[in-house]
């Protein structure tokens, strides 16, 4: 084909088949994503191997998501400063020497100064990815490059665990980090080739660099991040350095806020709010992330606390989500500029919160293999909600704001994440010490039911450890017990809540306005 020929028929991506546009930006948006799911696995071996504890290897995770939440709204500026192309080559270069200074990092100073790096280095990759792919395709195929876009996206944390675990046990945990390598340095050399920037980004000026609302926006997310983080550790609002926190968090929010309004020439436009749709789907991609975050650091969870999985085990258990959303993406691709998207985004709430509610129905005998279907299905509904929710939202924004709005739906995401993250896991703690204490209420020296128990497991004992050693050896077993009962009703509570989330969010899809068929495209849009 002639260059003249190419930039006929694919005028969008400047000559260039816009799926091989798409295996290049994907690559290493997949690759950021990926790593968010695959360090969490390896964090008990982290903390062993420099000499940590588990509560200070959780920086590990806290530092990389403070940096790339504080970059994601800069990336619009950023990429209209120095060019979308170079940009994109830049954070791909970050975050691949910093992957290469985690895995080798000797002290756990150094892998969190890395992971610092690697997140500023990452922050940028979806927003700029999704705004590209976006603005590669024609408006009537965007469904398409969203399902390609959502695919990552949604798999790469289920294929995260299971990679980091098979990694971390075959080799070590280092190599959860040499593996971007590679993929880095194949996404450099494919987007140096395909990827192309756009006349407006070529032709834009730029003003200054937007310093107020940069540093009000570092304090607070990262005041987020670490009241999320720690604050359970000190009761939450019982430590007076949380309050510090939750008071430097709302005052520098609300100010971020009123300068990002009033200075429209900022880091981030807010204006771009007044959107209906992107309004809706800001909110909504919010709750997407809590929803998405709670099963899939939840469900590992229960499969290695209370089952007793090993970590490669439980990411196996949970992979087939990712096979739900390879079949899901091409489905919601073909559908998606069919049928209403509202109706899609409601049917893949409700199917995610249905598998929700299956998973709250989980007792200590399940295997592998039963949860199966369930698991398989949330994957396949999570395609029909992301797909349509980010064709929804980016429907009436004109191309020269897309990396904007793509900034702030991207960070709304990681925070909603986060959020959802942080509760699940106080709840977790809480609902477990409750259901202890209404188990433990039942179980006096005088319920016959326990001594017939104790006296059994102590007869069994007696035969391995001797007399003396077998009664206190029973109780210990029975606490172990009522502690792995109380466990499995927290979790069934947590899975609940989320299938009510998510409920919620299939009556909130509605709030979307339907866009007319056949009415006159956005400024700016091709």
């Amino acid at each position: 084909m002639t260059p003249a020929a190419a930039q006929a028929r694919y005028p969008l991506s400047q000559g260039v088949n816009p799926w091989l546009v798409t295996v290049a930006v994907m690559l290493p948006t997949f690759m950021e994503v990926l790593d968010t799911a695959i360090a969490s696995v390896a964090l008990p071996y982290i903390a062993g191997s420099l000499s940590a504890s588990n509560s200070e290897a959780t920086w590990v995770l806290t530092s990389y998501l403070v940096a790339n939440a504080v970059i994601l709204p800069a990336s619009n500026w950023f990429a209209r400063r120095w060019g979308r192309k170079r940009f994109l080559l830049i954070c791909v270069t970050i975050f691949t020497v910093a992957s290469f200074f985690c895995g080798a990092a000797p002290s756990l100073g150094a892998i969190l100064l890395a992971r610092i790096m690697q997140g500023a280095g990452g922050g940028a990759l979806q927003p700029l990815s999704q705004s590209i792919l976006l603005e590669s395709f024609p408006i009537q195929k965007r469904s398409m490059s969203m399902a390609a876009y959502g695919l990552g996206i949604v798999m790469a944390p289920v294929i995260g665990p299971t990679l980091g675990g098979w990694l971390t046990d075959t080799f070590s945990w280092r190599y959860a980090f040499y593996i971007n390598i590679p993929v880095g340095i194949l996404a450099f050399i494919l987007i140096s080739r395909f990827v192309y920037d756009p006349p407006y980004i070529k032709n834009a000026k730029v003003g200054p660099f937007d310093n107020i609302g940069f540093g009000l926006l570092m304090v607070w997310t990262g005041s987020l991040q670490i009241v999320l983080d720690k604050g359970q550790e000190d009761d939450w609002f019982g430590a007076a350095w949380v309050r510090w926190a939750v008071a430097a968090l709302v005052v520098s929010l609300l100010l971020w806020i009123w300068h990002s309004w009033t200075h429209p020439k900022g880091l981030l436009d807010l204006h771009v709010l007044k959107d209906r749709n992107f309004r809706t789907g800001c909110f909504l991609i919010a709750m997407l992330g809590m929803c998405i975050y709670i099963t899939i650091a939840i469900l590992p969870l229960y499969y290695q606390e209370v089952l007793g999985y090993t970590a490669f085990t439980a990411g196996l258990v949970v992979g087939p989500r990712g096979i739900g959303s390879f079949i899901g993406s091409p489905v919601i691709g073909i559908l998606g500029s069919r049928i209403d998207n509202r109706k899609l985004m409601c049917a893949g709430f409700l199917g995610f919160g249905v598998c929700a509610l299956m998973f709250g129905m989980v007792n200590l005998d399940i295997g592998p293999y039963t949860l199966l279907i369930p698991i398989t299905l949330t994957g396949f509904a999570l395609s029909f909600v992301f797909v349509p929710m980010a064709t929804m939202s980016m429907a009436t924004i004109p191309n020269n704001e897309m990396g904007n709005a793509t900034g702030l739906s991207n960070m709304l995401r990681n925070i909603g994440g986060s959020i959802g993250i942080s509760m699940a896991t106080t709840a977790l703690i809480r609902r477990a010490a409750l259901h202890q204490n209404e188990l433990g209420a039942q179980l006096g020296p005088s319920n016959m039911i326990l001594q017939q128990k104790a006296y059994a497991i102590s007869g069994y004992l007696g035969q391995h450890i001797g007399p003396a050693q077998a009664r206190p050896g029973s109780m210990g077993l029975v606490y172990g017990l009522m502690q792995q009962q109380s466990a499995l009703m927290a979790y069934v509570d947590v899975f609940r809540w989320t299938a009510l989330l998510a409920f919620f969010c299939a009556g909130a899809a509605w709030l979307f306005k339907k866009p007319e068929k056949h009415g006159p495209l956005p400024p700016g849009m091709h």
